[in-house]
């Protein structure tokens, strides 16, 4: 009994969530970012504001949850023993891109991404939790190389990453259908990584 009281408890958690989310999104899309109050959200949620702080601790991660979330230095942490970090990392980035985005999140994923990208609040947002996603990957690697070098790879590796998302998402945003553009992240990996892996020129072009 209780198993089943806690489930339907997160279930509810989670509908609530969602509800405040797509409010957020609609609001945020009609007029913009920086136009939209918190309190005209927990409105249109139907939420009181102390409610919709408990779910989203910012305005900013109203649609920032998830952004710079990737786990980049708990990746390299948890790999085998005698594998490579970039091989972890390939290999972490292979998943991802196998990963279908289910299609009726298609739409909303895309409308995330046109008000990321049309608000200079959400942008510097954005670019912080990448930096300190960045910065963990460069404390990680920091206990196998000298701290210049470990920053140095881990700001490679956060480059390529932020590339390969921003080409993906504008592959979407132009229309491609989610299966044409999840391929074309897939090769677009494989080419990344063995640019950082080989070197930025391969042997046979120098």
């Amino acid at each position: 009994m209780l198993v089943r009281v806690t489930g339907l408890r997160e279930r509810k958690k989670e509908r609530t969530r969602a509800r405040i989310a797509a409010a957020a999104l609609r609001l945020f899309a009609e007029r913009g970012f920086e136009a939209v109050t918190v309190s005209e959200i927990a409105e249109a949620a139907e939420v009181s504001k102390v409610t919709l702080f408990a779910y989203f601790p910012t305005k900013e991660s109203l649609v920032l949850h998830g952004v710079g979330g990737d786990d980049l230095a708990g990746t390299v942490a948890r790999r085998p023993p005698h594998q490579s970090f970039l091989r972890a990392l390939r290999e972490h980035c292979r998943a991802l891109a196998a990963t279908p985005v289910p299609p009726a999140e298609l739409d909303r994923l895309r409308e995330r991404v046109r008000v990321i990208q049309a608000s200079p609040t959400l942008r510097h947002a954005a670019d912080g939790l990448l930096y300190r996603q960045r910065e963990a990957l460069a404390r990680e690697l920091a206990g196998e190389y000298p701290p210049t070098r470990a920053a140095l790879m881990a700001a490679q590796v956060a480059a390529t990453l932020l590339t390969l998302q921003e080409t993906h998402f504008a592959r979407l945003l132009g229309g491609a259908p989610a299966e044409e553009a999840g391929q074309a992240l897939a090769r677009d990996v494989e080419l990344a990584f063995d640019l950082l892996e080989r070197g930025l020129t391969h042997p046979e072009e120098s």
